[in-house]
């Protein structure tokens, strides 16, 4: 039986395809090949307002258009983020996407004395896709993933997501067509194994 998988893709520029949409429909096709349930966000056709205080993320209404969103983390089994690194980050559009939509009492529950032991989101697996123009390994090494590892510890990790694993693909600005394709099937593979 196949799992359920969301893929969130975090690209901000909806007004044309990147190497983040291709790598997104290559694990797709892999994933529902191979039986696994696919639904998908593409957080850059989403209208939302970025939070701008601790009060409104505590007791503020979540935008309407967003309970889909929650909704389908919530029957997802599996996520799978695929976003553009930006100023050594992800981008804005999709940090606060994950503000808006990691909330307390769907991401962690409000009643509980340590927020540590309340994570909303235990049993879930995720993937984090990441493109960058830099070599992935200078990435990894010299600034040492600082802004993946605050996403896979500070905001996947406490809400309850593990494992998580990583796919950092570099030097997409020049990228020639063979290794653009080594890893579309490399992502393929991934979505077959719904990993």
């Amino acid at each position: 039986m196949g799992k359920h998988i969301l893929l969130i893709q975090g690209h901000p520029d909806a007004g044309q395809r990147h190497l983040c949409h291709a790598l997104e429909e290559a694990y797709a096709r892999g994933a529902t090949a191979a039986g696994h349930e696919v639904r998908r966000i593409d957080v850059a056709t989403l209208d939302f307002p970025l939070l701008r205080s601790q009060h409104e993320w505590e007791q503020g209404e979540l935008p309407p258009n967003l309970a889909s969103a929650q909704d389908a983390i919530k029957w997802a089994e599996h996520l799978v983020l695929f976003f553009p690194l930006w100023l050594g980050d992800m981008p804005a559009l999709l940090k606060g996407f994950l503000e808006q939509v990691a909330r307390p009492g769907f991401a962690f529950s409000r009643e509980a004395p340590n927020p540590l032991a309340a994570k909303g989101l235990t049993g879930r697996s995720a993937r984090v896709v990441v493109t960058m123009g830099m070599p992935a390994t200078v990435y990894r090494w010299y600034f040492r993933a600082h802004s993946l590892k605050s996403l896979e510890r500070n905001i996947l990790g406490f809400v309850g997501i593990s494992p998580v694993h990583e796919t950092l693909i570099g030097m997409v600005a020049d990228m020639a067509p063979e290794p653009a394709k080594k890893w579309l099937t490399r992502l393929e593979k991934l979505g077959g194994r719904g990993d």
